[in-house]
């Protein structure tokens, strides 16, 4: 069997690894000609949006799949046309939009902050005043890691302006969010197949820097049996709606025991990558075998796991590897500031009594490597 994928990044090397085993071959359309994903499979460098190459792609493979949701809408429906596309398109058109991403999860009973649509600079002063501060202006299309964003601590007239001059607002239709007080973030990983059937992998802890997903803890600690149903029935109800198949990671706000919905991603996540070493089968895995039309393995967690990015530099890994436990990724990209290069992850073993110091001990060298300027 072969897989398309469209982008050639770390998440699709990912996949292209965990099909591998599987016999499963794997080509990929990207415009880098140094995409992280050519050292595993084949590869077609092209636009996304370049038709050409797309069906050249789907007359060399039985289905395909994504490995970003800001592939063009119209280059995943070209793609649709010619061969078996998974997750469908739906999926991406509503993850593009963060207003239709948040009235969809609305009409579903997914809890999320409440948001108002914001057009032109009257809008922000009507939807502050409904919301008060703080509050959050995003972009509604193509935001990621923090990118597309301002938070508004002040609702008067220079604090909006700042804002709105700082996200692009005027060029690009945008949405306000009330800024939650949250405890913490947690994400909610389900992988669904063509069946229905659904899995969920335990839920995960995250811990941001300057809105750059930077440490990840799997299970998250004192998630109570209610908390992890209510997750589980968030992310079931999100997937069935949208009729998907594979991976998917549903982002959440923990505000006093009760869960918001902040975003889904239509694919493996950076929140799953613990799951390679650290569950029974892995995010990717499980992934290549739902677009693939496989039964799905086990999500159980094999113990506790704790990944880090490797952000802008790695450190060395003779270092890394020291720490027992370890298990190290690099992505073949080159330095630059904030650049995911890699990850690291760490699982618990058999009688482990310092998982938490050695935990400690990696955290402070991806630190000591990660002196980022202001992305």
């Amino acid at each position: 069997m072969k897989l398309g994928i469209l982008g050639g990044g770390q998440l699709a090397r990912m996949l292209a690894m965990a099909a591998h085993p599987l016999g499963i071959e794997t080509v990929f359309v990207d415009p880098s000609p140094h995409a992280p994903a050519r050292a595993v499979g084949a590869a077609l460098t092209a636009a996304y949006d370049d038709r050409a190459a797309l069906l050249a792609m789907a007359e060399r493979v039985d289905v395909a799949t994504y490995e970003f949701e800001n592939v063009p809408d119209a280059a995943a429906r070209a793609l649709a046309g010619a061969v078996l596309l998974l997750p469908p398109p739906e999926a991406l058109r509503v993850s593009q939009d963060r207003l239709v991403e948040k009235e969809a999860l609305a009409s579903l009973g997914v809890p999320t902050p409440p948001f108002r649509a914001v057009d032109d600079r009257a809008a922000l002063r009507a939807a502050v005043d409904t919301l008060g501060v703080p509050c959050v202006l995003k972009t509604r299309r193509f935001g990621y890691d923090g990118k597309g964003q301002s938070v508004l601590r002040a609702g008067d007239d220079a604090a909006l302006d700042r804002a709105w001059a700082l996200v692009g607002a005027g060029r690009v239709p945008c949405i306000l969010e009330r800024f939650v007080p949250f405890e913490r973030e947690l994400s909610q990983l389900v992988v669904r197949d063509a069946a229905g059937d659904v899995r969920f992998y335990p839920l995960v802890q995250s811990f941001h820097d300057r809105g750059i997903l930077r440490e990840t803890l799997a299970p998250a600690s004192d998630v109570s049996p209610a908390l992890a149903a209510h997750a589980r029935d968030h992310a079931a109800r999100l997937a069935s709606h949208l009729g998907y198949v594979g991976t998917l990671a549903l982002e959440l706000f923990d505000v006093g025991g009760t869960l918001l919905a902040n975003e889904f991603a239509p694919r493996v996540h950076n929140s799953g990558h613990w799951t390679i070493e650290g569950a029974e089968t892995s995010q990717f895995e499980n992934h290549v075998r739902a677009v693939c039309g496989l039964p799905l393995g086990a999500t159980g967690a094999l113990g506790r796991a704790v990944s880090f990015n490797l952000l802008g530099d790695v450190p060395p890994s003779a270092a890394l590897l020291a720490v027992p436990g370890a298990h190290l990724h690099l992505y073949g990209k080159s330095p630059a500031p904030w650049r995911k290069l890699g990850h690291l992850t760490l699982v618990e073993r058999a009688g482990d009594t310092d998982f938490d110091a050695r935990r400690a001990a990696l955290r402070a060298l991806v630190d000591a490597a990660s002196d980022l300027p202001d992305p």
